[in-house]
């Protein structure tokens, strides 16, 4: 059974949201299929601890201040001050929990990869999150993922691959790749190349610039 997480907001009034972000608070909002939307505030701190805990996949207990029912909601979506990183606000959905939802989950690799360790080359996670499929009680915190299995640089671990409770669905292409392990060559291959194309324009500039002037050397002898 999931560990509960509770959290406890606080019904908005009149506020403004610039005088509610100001006393340490987030506006929030919260809506549902069976709910009536209210407009609340929630301490920025415990939001924090909150969100770092449950992400945007973990059913989270929300209490009311003053109010006897308390919601099963999910974080569905939210805003942060792009320079201070500060959450300024903040979606929360109640969800029927006898009907499947979508959440992005985050893949969390676990173990060493011997391609990494023993073969000296470079981890590569093509996606950090995936969007599934389930009844909001069924939705996964993470998926984690043991990369113990990448001994060489041919090996992958695909969408297949990935190991989800019966009932969650991953909405992505089964074959698609998600970690690999890139050999040390390649990576410099790919310098090398990128270095090549930053130089290259200024050599065919200089070629075209020499065919120019050849050019008209070649028609002012004709005109002569």
């Amino acid at each position: 059974m999931k560990k509960e997480i509770q959290l406890t907001a606080h019904i908005r009034e009149k506020e403004k949201p610039k005088q509610i972000r100001k006393e340490g608070f987030i506006p929030a909002v919260l809506y549902g299929p069976k709910i009536e939307n209210k407009k609340l505030k929630i301490d920025q701190k415990e939001f924090r601890k909150v969100f770092k805990e449950a992400g945007e996949s973990s059913l989270v207990e929300l209490k009311i201040e003053g109010e006897k029912e308390n919601f099963l909601v999910l974080i569905h979506d939210f805003q942060r001050d792009p320079i201070s990183g500060d959450f300024i606000h903040i979606d929360f959905y109640q969800p029927d929990l006898e009907k499947e939802v979508e959440a992005w989950v985050p893949i969390v690799t676990v173990g060493e990869a011997p391609a990494v360790k023993q073969l000296g080359g470079t981890l590569v996670k093509n996606v950090t999150e995936v969007l599934v499929k389930a009844l909001p009680l069924k939705l996964p915190h993470e998926i984690k993922v043991d990369i113990s299995s990448l001994k060489t640089f041919e090996d992958e671990i695909l969408t297949k691959d990935l190991k989800v409770e019966e009932g969650v669905k991953i909405m992505k292409d089964p074959e698609d790749v998600i970690i690999s392990v890139s050999p040390p060559e390649k990576v410099e291959e790919e310098l090398a190349k990128l270095e090549e194309e930053a130089v290259e324009p200024e050599v065919i500039g200089e070629k075209e610039k020499e065919e120019s002037s050849q050019e008209k050397s070649s028609s002012e002898s004709e005109k002569e």
